[in-house]
Formats: C-alpha cells, structure tokens, sequence
C-alpha cells in the first residue's frame, strides 16, 4: 500500500489511455508522456500498460506501507527516499515505512512513478487511467488527494538497479500541415512557425495554451465542430494557439494550425508554464520516419532489458 502524504500540484493514476470511445464523447486521458510512462514499467518488466503514478510538478510525499520496488522516470524533481536522493531513470528498492519525497521539478514537468507488479486498480471503458473532468477512471475518478491509499502488489524477490535513457527532447515541435490552409493566411501560417511561444500558466491536462505578445493571430472565423484530438493545435479568436491534450474534448469549432506529430506530442507533458516551444511543418514521411526512430529506442531498451534478465 502507498499512503499519499502530499499529493502536489496534481497527482493521478494514468495507464495508456483509453481507446475506441472518442465516437461518444470520452477522451482518452492517459499518460502525458507515454514513452516516460513505458520506459518505467519496462525498467521493472511490467506490461508496458501497467497502471503508474502521475506527479505534476512535484512537492509530494508518499509512504509506502509494504516492500517493493518502484521506477523513476520523466522530470526531475529531486526526489529523496529516506533523505537519499534518486535520479530518474532507475529502479529502487522501498522497504516498508520509508516516505518519498519530491521537492519541486529542476527540469521537465510530470514524473512517473511505477511499482513492480503494478498498481491495483479497476479498469473502467478497458482502462484505469483517470479522466478527473468526466470523473472516472484511477481512484474514483479524481486527482488523488491527502490520505489516499493506493494498493500495489507485494514485492520483496530479487532485484537489481537498472536504468534507461529517456529519448532526447527536440527545440522545435514537428507539426503536420493544417486541414484548414484555405481559412488561414500564409502570414499567420509563416509567423506560427517563426514565434517563439511561452507555455501560458492556463494551461492543464486538457491542452497548453501559448502565449507571445508580439504575434498577432487573432482571428474571427469559426467552423461547424469537427473532430479532435491530442496533437490538434486549436486557433481561438484570441491568436493564443491551444495543443489539446489527453484529457481534451472530442471536438471544437475553431479553425485549426496542424496536428503534432506522435513522436513528438509527449515532450508537451514535460513542458510547465514559461518554457518555450516553436514549431516546424513536416510531412508524412518526416513523421513517420521520427516514430519508427522512437520505436527503435524503446525496442532497443527492451532487447537490453531482456538481455540482462537472462544473463542474471
């Protein structure tokens, strides 16, 4: 069991992400930063959709009330066990009684916590992921909060420390080409990819919403609703672009700039507000080809993995 001490700024239980329900209205929620999410899971060879403790931010504590052992990956929030401190990446040993601790995030944004075995959760649409704006999923549908217990499966069998490399992250987002060409002028289509945008601290799970006073995209054009999703890159009349996120909506009614590409969408989840990002259009094949890449690092971290377990 983990007992939540201090839950942060947001602290949830995401798996992969629930699929096939979009057509009713349901997001697919999930893990902002899958790749971060599979690399812990991996590290401790649980199934890659293993459910894993979100943290936003960091200034959390938790105890844990039974042995285990648990992987550390995503952002850095100079966490401690037992006042020593762990990097991400690696796999520690918990003994019963001792609190983890994170202070606040020294580089990227959300930290993944997984827990050899697993977390035990009830699966709701084929998923434990929480979707906190529909209020279901993870534990009863909410962030979890002070005092929550969290139960994980009992482990105290032979272990060794490993760890993994997280794929680098890129100064320029790669976006495909917007549907909406004909809507938008080539200046502003120009000037999205020359701006340097600032995350904007109204932001969440749901989208980022960018910031740069000094670009002016502000628009009056609106649209029957059509269907969205994670990656999308929204225009509202106000210029200030919106990335929607796993927990967003279905659909909208806002013109839209492109879509980011999926090897790039989860650098998202390790942005906070005041970072940077810019964009760049790609197309198909530069997509493509970037996913294969991602696909090989993971492959590659798989084959290690399994190449240690066997030599043990």
């Amino acid at each position: 069991m983990i007992t939540v001490n201090k839950p942060g700024m947001q602290m949830t239980i995401q798996d992969l992400g629930r699929n096939g329900y979009r057509h009713i209205g349901v997001a697919r929620s999930g893990a902002l930063d899958p790749y971060a999410m599979i690399i812990a899971n991996r590290l401790l060879n649980n199934p890659d959709n293993t459910p894993v403790i979100e943290i936003t931010l960091g200034l959390a504590q938790l105890t844990f009330t039974t042995d285990c052992v648990v992987a550390l990956t995503g952002a850095d929030m100079k966490a401690t066990l037992a006042n020593s401190p762990l990097a991400p990446g690696w796999t520690y040993q918990i003994k019963a009684g001792q609190k983890l601790c994170f202070a606040t995030s020294r580089s990227g944004f959300r930290a993944y916590l997984a827990v050899k075995g697993g977390i035990v959760c009830s699966p709701t649409m084929g998923s434990c992921a929480t979707d906190v704006a529909a209020q279901f999923g993870g534990l009863t549908g909410r962030a979890l909060q002070t005092g929550d217990h969290i139960p994980i499966t009992h482990y105290n069998g032979i272990w060794s420390q490993r760890g993994a490399i997280s794929p680098a992250a890129r100064q320029h987002i790669r976006v495909h080409s917007s549907p909406h060409k004909h809507l938008l002028t080539e200046q502003s289509l120009t000037a999205f990819c020359q701006t340097t945008w600032h995350i904007s601290p109204n932001s969440n799970r749901m989208g980022l919403r960018l910031t740069n006073q000094a670009c002016d995209l502000t628009h009056i054009r609106s649209l029957p609703s059509l269907a969205v999703g994670p990656g999308s890159i929204q225009l509202p009349p106000s210029g200030e672009p919106i990335v929607l996120l796993n927990d967003a909506q279905t659909t909208g009614g806002y013109p839209l700039l492109g879509t980011v590409i999926s090897a790039d969408l989860h650098q998202f989840a390790q942005l906070k507000p005041g970072d940077t990002v810019k964009f760049s259009y790609v197309d198909l094949a530069v997509a493509a080809q970037a996913q294969s890449k991602l696909n090989a690092h993971l492959q590659q971290l798989k084959l290690a993995l399994n190449t240690l377990k066997i030599k043990r």
